[in-house]
């Protein structure tokens, strides 16, 4: 057994470090395991190397300073990997959790910024327009009656596009910051079906779109806002008018299964693309040009409309989704169904 410095220093040295290398063969093998047995691992191998460095400075001899050192290092093994998986599963736990919030500030501030962008560069379009025609009404450049009328009308309908969406900033900021508040009460969804398909009716007519409704004869019933359940219909046909070519056809359906109240806005558009499809119902996001505005393009164009009807649905506890089908695509929302729904 050495005696002098450098000569324990060697033994250890020559002891520890196959354990060291064996345990990082072994991390390297369970990299892709459990995070428990990664732990394990790391705790075992200074316990091990301690343990074997003593035996090798001891010369092999197993007496009863030895029985000591080992019982010692047993007892500190047996307290030190439980703590360490106990403590290491935590602070996994705790760096999932803040790389999730992190991922989830940088989306919503890239969602805060396309929506900034967008929004400007909508308005802009009205307001120049509006700003356009104002100046040659007022310098007279346009003077005939008709002239006048058509101007005025024109600037009434920039108007009303930008009123549309100052009202759809101002509903996607109380659902961001969660100030929405509803009033929930017992609605029927074939009633709301029917409303918003004549409520949609001119438009689909004007688009050369067949707008159907298909309701069964049961009451649909499910706790809501007859208000934003209307505006989560509404932005849902009006995307399906605005990408659905002249001569298309939108059928909008309701009817319960399982213990929920569905519908469904169908229509025989270009789809959604795949790549589009997880990002759809984000703010401002318009997706490829495949489905994008195009010549029925209705409301304020502001980017929101799905987010809107995203967040609304949210607030009732319920889930909307989208889907391609063989010939255009699907929108479906489904909500808790009441148990008093029943024929009517």
């Amino acid at each position: 057994m050495p005696t002098d410095t450098p000569g324990l220093i060697g033994y250890a040295l020559a002891s520890t470090l196959p354990v060291v290398v064996v345990g990082a063969l072994l991390l390297r093998y369970t990299r892709n395991r459990a995070i428990t047995t990664s732990l394990a691992v790391l705790v075992l191998i200074p316990t091990l190397a301690t343990l074997c460095g003593v035996v090798a400075v001891s010369g092999l001899m197993f007496g009863a300073e030895f029985r000591r050192t080992a019982v010692v290092l047993a007892v500190v093994t047996a307290v030190t990997v439980p703590a360490a998986i106990l403590l290491g599963r935590a602070q996994a736990r705790t760096m999932v959790w803040e790389r999730e919030m992190l991922e989830q500030e940088r989306a919503a501030e890239q969602s805060r910024r396309e929506l900034v962008a967008w929004v400007s560069h909508d308005l802009r379009t009205p307001l120049a327009g509006i700003r356009a025609m104002g100046e040659a009404l007022v310098d007279g450049v346009v003077a005939q009656p008709d002239e006048v009328q058509r101007y005025a009308e024109q600037i009434v309908r920039e108007t009303n596009r930008l009123s549309s969406m100052v009202d759809d900033l101002f509903e996607m900021s109380k659902i961001n910051s969660g100030a929405l508040r509803l009033e929930l009460e017992p609605v029927d969804l074939r009633e709301l079906v029917d409303e918003v398909a004549a409520a949609n009716q001119p438009t689909a007519d004007r688009a050369r779109i067949t707008l159907s409704a298909t309701l069964p004869e049961d009451k649909i019933l499910v706790a809501g806002s007859d208000r934003a359940l209307g505006r989560v219909l509404t932005n849902l046909v009006a995307n399906a008018i605005a990408h659905t070519p002249p001569g298309g056809r939108i059928d909008i359906s309701a009817g319960a299964t399982d213990g929920q109240a569905w519908t469904r806005v169908d229509d025989t558009g270009p789809g959604i693309s795949e790549a589009d499809l997880p990002r759809i119902f984000e703010v401002a996001y318009r997706g490829s040009a495949a489905r994008s505005p195009g010549a029925n393009e209705l409301g304020s164009s502001s980017g929101m409309g799905l987010a809107i009807a995203a967040g609304l649905v949210a607030a009732h506890h319920g889930d909307i989704t989208a889907r391609n089908r063989s010939e255009g695509a699907r929108f479906e929302v489904r909500l808790p169904l009441l148990e008093t729904s029943g024929r009517g």
